[in-house]
């Protein structure tokens, strides 16, 4: 079964400095500036196929201006220029932007997109308490729209006023941390960044705008029924559908470090087995750990074979392989 995993990240070790990202030793479980024969390596044991590639949170977007345009074209190019045409059958790529800069970002996606086949761009929750909804991000909402490419989002890293209000009194800086991201606060960042896309009525605004959700829908699933209810009815008369809609509409979900069968079953139950696509989040988690448990998932092969890489073979205007 051919697989595409579409939320794996690498980094340099610039971008690790430009954001002032350290890693405990050990974590990732993999080299994340690794985007060669050990990466393939990995791939080839899980029997993963290929890895559409996005930078390590933030990428670019934190980098003001100039300095952040600058550094998302160049890594735009590497990638372009080095990484895919070493393993041109392995690689795809999401574009990195410099979101500090809208416009600018805009026309970065609309250039990796048209010049280098990029598949759309990956970003990472708000940037400078802005979120995606924000006007200012309308050119970058109503280009991908225009260029038929998704845009991913992923977490970005809490703010030090929602850290210190929520996760910082713990008495353990490392517990507080991971609170505040992978174990439980990216998830929920994400689900209201996609509410408030709904709710501001970005997709009556862009009504072919396309939306991936990694980590099983970031909760969305659970809590599709509340919103289902709550939302549509505060919403009723300013939005022109149900908010459940613009999910089942304009959203897809990976399965990105969630292996969990009955989750599984809970965002096929809401997304439906078209809107849902393999994911891994390597280097965090093991490739072949993720493959592994989805070879073994007890599901229809024509749906397996969907998720594995149909679905994004027509997400993302790429194979069929």
């Amino acid at each position: 079964m051919f697989l595409i995993g579409l939320e794996e990240h690498f980094a340099t070790p610039e971008m690790q400095e430009l954001n002032g990202i350290k890693f405990a030793k050990g974590y990732p479980r993999f080299d994340i500036n690794d985007v060669g024969a050990g990466r393939i390596a990995h791939m080839d044991e899980a029997g993963i196929d290929m890895q559409v590639l996005s930078a390590l949170t933030p990428g670019a977007q934190n980098l003001p201006g100039e300095e952040g345009i600058a550094f998302a074209r160049k890594i735009n190019d590497w990638l372009a220029k080095e990484v895919i045409p070493a393993y041109p059958d392995r690689f795809r790529a999401f574009s990195v932007l410099p979101l500090a800069s809208p416009e600018a970002s805009a026309d970065e996606l609309e250039r990796t997109v048209r010049d280098y086949g990029f598949l759309g761009t990956m970003v990472y929750g708000f940037t400078n308490g802005k979120f995606l909804d924000d006007p200012m991000y309308a050119p970058l909402l109503e280009r991908a729209e225009a260029l038929g490419v998704p845009i991913y989002i992923h977490p970005n890293f809490a703010t030090d006023a929602a850290k210190d209000l929520y996760y910082n009194d713990l008495d353990d800086q490392w517990v507080s941390n991971i609170l505040s991201g992978p174990g439980y606060g990216w998830h929920q960042e994400v689900a209201i960044c996609s509410l408030r896309l709904v709710c501001r009525g970005i997709f009556d605004k862009y009504p072919n705008l396309q939306i991936i959700i990694g980590h099983m829908g970031e909760a969305i699933p659970f809590y599709y029924y509340r919103f289902g209810d709550d939302l549509t009815a505060i919403t009723k008369g300013k939005l022109q559908k149900p908010v459940q809609q613009y999910f089942n509409d304009n959203f897809w979900i990976t399965t990105s470090a969630f292996f969990s069968d009955d989750l599984l079953r809970l965002a096929l139950s809401v997304m439906g087995e078209d809107r849902v696509m393999f994911s891994v989040d390597y280097p965090f988690v093991s490739n072949k750990l993720g493959a592994d448990w989805f070879h073994a998932v007890d599901l229809p092969a024509a749906t397996k074979e969907k998720i594995a890489h149909k679905n994004a073979e027509k997400l993302l205007k790429i194979g069929p392989f």
